[in-house]
């Protein structure tokens, strides 16, 4: 729930800032024919809408690790089913910035073999099942003939 409820402000304010600087730049420079209410408005459904998103997006994210891999399934408007080999993964990353220590939280970065961007995170994890499964993968790994 804490990572769904970070990932609802963070949504909440992307969603300002870009409806705000969108309605509120040419309404101050140009004098749009609005009143300060409706624009107010606007970016408060805006707001309400963005963090709504961002719930729902955090909490329809699964993930699975089994004795062949890991699998992340994000079900939102758009399914994105994603398998990665254990064959496949490079490095193991954990990664926790000042708000994601603050609430308790992690993300695990899987690097796997491919071009420089080929990496699966799982954000909002949290931090002792973050290690847990960093920990799991990586000896998994180990075990495995078969990974690089």
């Amino acid at each position: 729930m804490r990572a769904a409820s970070m990932a609802a402000m963070g949504s909440a304010v992307t969603a300002l800032v870009v409806v705000g600087g969108v309605l509120g730049v040419p309404w101050v420079l140009v004098k749009l024919p609005l009143p300060g209410w409706a624009v107010v408005a606007i970016v408060a459904v805006a707001v309400l809408l963005g963090a709504g998103f961002g719930f729902r997006r955090q909490r329809r994210t699964w993930w699975r690790l089994d004795a062949q891999g890991l699998g992340v399934r994000r079900d939102l408007m758009w399914q994105l089913d994603t398998r990665v080999p254990l064959s496949r993964v490079q490095h193991l990353d954990l990664r926790r910035g000042p708000i994601e220590r603050a609430a308790g939280l992690a993300t695990l970065v899987v690097h796997t073999a491919g071009s420089r961007f080929s990496a699966v995170s799982l954000s909002g994890l949290d931090h002792a099942d973050a290690e847990h499964l960093r920990d799991t993968l990586g000896r998994q790994l180990d075990q495995d003939d078969d990974a690089l």
